[in-house]
């Protein structure tokens, strides 16, 4: 009898231990949508006559290209910041050498050209705007950002 009363408590807590996993549960989703959306602005800049390029038009070109990638590098870097690593050499209590090197790393969508020109006879600059209103939205249509609104259980 006694050894029936010390297994009374552990299928007593098994059993309602059991009982637990019987109720099931339903959750209800909602998407999270920012109340406002910063809009970012970057200008990039390009020289003329160093570019690669048989006459004028190629260089101009080039130059339109080159200050359309600097803009992005000034968006990307104002989205993900910017990366510095810095080195100083010494040798016999002397500073001997110094180096700084910067890096931007990030992807940028949804960016749009507002506009490029020519500054002064051979700088190109072009002006890009980066809506977060609209980075939203891409980001909506690969990934849906959610949250709990209900928990029902059973």
């Amino acid at each position: 009898m006694s050894s029936t009363l010390k297994l009374l408590p552990i299928l007593s807590a098994l059993l309602l231990g059991g009982c637990s996993t019987m109720f099931d549960k339903q959750v209800e989703w909602e998407t999270i949508e920012p109340e406002t959306y910063p809009v970012l602005q970057a200008i990039g800049y390009a020289p003329i006559s160093p570019q690669r390029g048989g006459d004028t038009t190629t260089k101009t070109l080039m130059a339109i290209k080159a200050s359309k990638l600097d803009a992005y590098r000034e968006l990307t870097e104002q989205v993900y910041g910017q990366k510095v690593d810095g080195n100083q050499t010494l040798a016999n209590l002397v500073l001997t050498d110094t180096s700084l090197k910067s890096s931007v790393e990030g992807v940028i969508r949804g960016a749009r050209v507002i506009k490029s020109y020519p500054v002064g006879e051979d700088t190109y600059a072009t002006e890009l705007e980066l809506d977060f209103g609209r980075v939203y939205a891409i980001y909506l249509s690969t990934a849906k950002p959610k949250r709990i609104r209900k928990v029902h259980y059973y």
